[in-house]
């Protein structure tokens, strides 16, 4: 991350990146004062970027997958993973989260999100908000941190150009690369998507550092051209 020279405004790094994905959170989990928060504050401020991920958070006796959206002046929210990946046993570990956290930017405004949420598509799906000039989409960029494995990449892959298309927003996709310690490879396959569901940025099979600019006109102008949203239906989410 030091080495990193162009203007940023955001660095995302991948689901539990400083411990990989684990169903032992006893022996991993920091609290939100613990060496890992304190770092991302450190590289925040020194860089003067937004730093998000997630990591093993240990709270009133219970452990989450939470990831930390940590702002340069020291200030930090957060969301805890709302979909347990009972395949592999997360939710028995783990606390689910039930609040999404929208973040805003320099006039974007940013829904995070974690690995496995990305199969739940009610949980990301876009609405429309009253604001004084009229309505306008909940949300601009869908991000999502993950530890995703290589035998279901298609799926990944698949699933975020569906979230991108459906909900009419860029969707930033960063996972993990290598083999864990159950001998799972992971082909990172970390993808930046357009509006339209076209590919910006990929990265298969190894590790990068890689600024893109995200286009707000061009955000504003494939919703002006094809105003699908105003015609999506209108719910309510019950977590």
């Amino acid at each position: 991350i030091y080495s990193i020279e162009e203007p940023t405004e955001i660095v995302v790094l991948p689901e539990m990146f400083s411990t990989g994905f684990s169903m032992r959170p006893s022996s991993l989990a920091e609290t939100m004062q613990g060496s890992t928060v304190d770092w991302m504050k450190r590289i925040s401020r020194d860089k003067r970027i937004i730093l998000t991920g997630s990591l093993i958070i240990e709270e009133d006796g219970k452990f989450f997958n939470r990831l930390i959206w940590m702002m340069p002046n020291g200030s930090l929210g957060y969301y805890d993973k709302r979909h347990l990946f009972g395949f592999a046993g997360e939710d028995q570990h783990y606390h689910a989260g039930n609040k999404r956290l929208i973040a805003s930017v320099k006039g974007w405004k940013l829904n995070l999100q974690i690995c496995y949420d990305l199969r739940f598509p009610v949980w990301s799906r876009q609405q429309m908000t009253e604001t004084p000039d009229g309505t306008e989409p909940e949300y601009d960029v869908l991000i999502y941190v993950a530890n995703w494995p290589q035998r279901r990449s298609h799926a990944w892959k698949t699933l975020l150009c569906a979230r991108a298309i459906e909900n009419q927003c860029y969707v930033v996709g960063v996972n993990r690369v290598g083999v864990d310690g159950n001998d799972i490879p992971h082909s990172g396959d970390s993808l930046v998507l357009n509006p339209m569901g076209e590919v910006l940025y990929h990265m298969a099979n190894d590790e990068d550092i890689f600024t893109i600019h995200l286009d707000k006109q061009e955000l504003t102008d494939i919703r002006a051209k094809l105003p699908f949203l105003k015609d999506a239906d209108r719910f309510h989410i019950q977590p």
